[in-house]
């Protein structure tokens, strides 16, 4: 019987959860008797629940997102009907949280924070019979160069058929009142500050998941291009190991492995677009937070003024980097007009290469400063995870529906390659096409692909949404 058993619930099959690697691997001397069990966020309740009871562990470390909190209440509910464990919660969605929050019905101690450290000492005591102290443990950031890496808990499965998250730094420099970082940087500026992993060590573990036959190296890194020299150094060691084994720098079956990285737009000197320059066809994926192209509304939340217009351009018309540009709509005074002109903007820069917009729903997550502006402009959120934004003062309940019924629809036809669009302002007709896919489905959601397809297509033909 293993004394710990880490579970989460993930967006999907293919997400393995570098969290509970590194909890795993901190553990000490408790490492062999801990074990990982994660499910996806589509499997039944019973097969979530039946692995955790078989295990009869005597500690449950679960890991909270916004995307599994009511999806883990459920679980943990009905764990609570049984012979249960001493049940520990941790990750980014229970750090915040008010101390009467449901969730926390369900749990024994909280973990606040980061987790390495704390998480192994809470279990120390615990299994050792000692009063752990309060049930909220505020756990200061670790320091990633003393702490142990978790690479090899990946499995040969998870190498051979998954993402595989991997971390150069940790932090993010940015106020950004939509995100957690935000709340870091008002309460300590110490915490603010981005911290590197040592870079020689961390290329030798990169190096060996190379060996392995990694597929995918997701960065977890927040800002991966805010240091370009160490950037540098990283993008570099990947693209040796990308053209020694593909030389033409062509697309092929041979191709190795895919790069994703985070980068902040305004960040892109002449030495980093040259390195990016040189990555085959399929081998690059860049993640770029635009956000919003609205200058009055960037400043009110604290976005860095340069929206990196430039940049996309560039990796569109001089690259083979696949860009996914990410754009949030309900940000406080930014109207329906402002945001459709933003996103045609947006559009104009990308389109004509493998570019997708990623249009984001502005969420109010637990303790982020964003919500000091609801007064002021009006804004209502949902109360319940992922507590998006429902109206504001610019833009209608209504209004709020129709973006929402849009971007459901243009990741469903646009980003996924079904409908080509052209070079030309594409907001409202597209806007048109999603209210009349939704009036006729009643849903944006749930539906089959090929009648939604059909049903795309006849309106785009006949003219209905133009």
């Amino acid at each position: 019987m293993n004394k710990i058993v880490l579970t989460t619930i993930n967006a999907k099959w293919i997400h393995p959860s570098l969290a509970l690697r590194l909890l795993k691997a901190n553990l000490g001397f408790l490492e062999d008797s801990c074990e990982i069990i994660e499910f996806a966020l589509r499997q039944p309740l019973t097969e979530k629940l039946e692995p955790l009871l078989a295990a009869s562990p005597r500690i449950l470390g679960v890991s909270v997102s916004i995307w599994n909190h009511l999806a883990t209440i459920e679980l943990l509910k009905e764990i609570f009907k049984s012979e249960r464990p001493v049940i520990i919660l941790g990750g980014p969605e229970v750090s915040h949280l008010p101390e009467d929050a449901e969730i926390f019905q369900y749990a024994d101690y909280v973990i606040r924070g980061e987790g390495e450290i704390a998480f192994r000492q809470l279990c120390e005591k615990i299994l050792a019979g000692e009063q752990a102290g309060n049930k909220f443990i505020n756990a200061e950031n670790v320091d990633v160069r003393e702490i142990k890496t978790a690479y090899h808990l990946y499995t040969d499965e998870d190498i051979g058929k998954k993402l595989i998250y991997v971390e150069s730094s940790r932090g993010c420099p940015f106020n950004c009142e939509f995100c957690l970082s935000a709340v870091k940087t008002q309460n300590s500026e110490k915490n603010s500050a981005v911290r590197e992993f040592p870079l020689e060590p961390f290329l030798a573990e990169m190096d060996t998941l190379v060996q392995r036959g990694v597929r995918t190296f997701k960065f977890l890194d927040r800002t991966f291009n805010i240091n370009i020299k160490r950037s540098l150094q990283i993008i570099e060691f990947f693209l040796k190991k990308i053209i020694r084994d593909n030389p033409r720098k062509s697309a092929a079956p041979s191709l190795p492995f895919v790069v994703h990285f985070e980068m902040v737009p305004s960040l892109f000197p002449a030495e980093l677009c040259e390195a990016l320059t040189r990555f085959p066809p399929d081998s690059l994926r860049l993640e770029i937070g635009i956000q919003t192209l609205n200058t009055e509304a960037a400043a009110r939340i604290g976005l860095p003024n340069d929206r990196g217009l430039a940049a996309l351009r560039f990796l569109r018309e001089k690259t083979n980097a696949i860009v996914h540009a990410d754009l949030i709509a309900g940000l406080p005074g930014e109207d329906l007009t402002s945001f459709g002109k933003g996103f045609d903007d947006l559009w104009s820069a990308l389109c004509g290469g493998s570019m997708e917009i990623q249009l984001g729903i502005l969420k109010q997550l637990p303790g982020a400063p964003i919500s000091r502006h609801n007064e002021t402009f009006g804004m209502r959120f949902n109360p319940l995870p992922p507590y998006e934004i429902e109206e504001t003062s610019s833009i209608s309940a209504k209004d709020m529906q129709r973006i929402k019924n849009f971007a459901r629809f243009w990741e469903t036809l646009v980003n996924r390659g079904h409908i080509k669009l052209e070079n030309r302002p594409v907001f409202d007709k597209f806007l048109a096409l999603s209210d009349e896919l939704f009036a006729h489905f009643g849903q944006n959601w749930g539906i089959d692909r090929g009648k939604l397809l059909e049903k795309a297509a006849d309106l785009t033909h006949s003219g209905h949404s133009s």
